[in-house]
């Protein structure tokens, strides 16, 4: 037996004995519609962003993240409002 594993004592025949089942146990329980497992938390996007690396100016960063929860979705929203007037070529660094 491994000590690490939290598990219930089966030991009870007595269905007065079973463990109390509490808001938390159904909390936690999994939630099957027919034979399917419900999937809980955030759902997969419509529109699957891609990761990336990227080096900003702190100055840049600064002023995003001073605006709130949000703010990467802020600074694609700005790129985004750019590249309708710019093209990436016209930067010359």
């Amino acid at each position: 037996m491994s000590a690490n594993k939290n598990s219930t004592d089966t030991a009870w025949v007595d269905p007065d004995d079973a463990p109390e089942l509490t808001e938390d146990f159904f909390e936690r329980a999994d939630e099957f519609v027919g034979e399917r497992l419900v999937r809980r938390g955030r759902p997969k996007a419509q529109i699957v962003r891609e990761r990336i690396t990227i080096r900003l100016e702190p100055e840049v960063v600064q002023q995003f993240k001073a605006s709130g929860p949000g703010w990467q979705t802020r600074m694609n929203a700005a790129l985004v409002d750019w590249l309708k007037t710019h093209t990436p070529s016209e930067i010359s660094v």
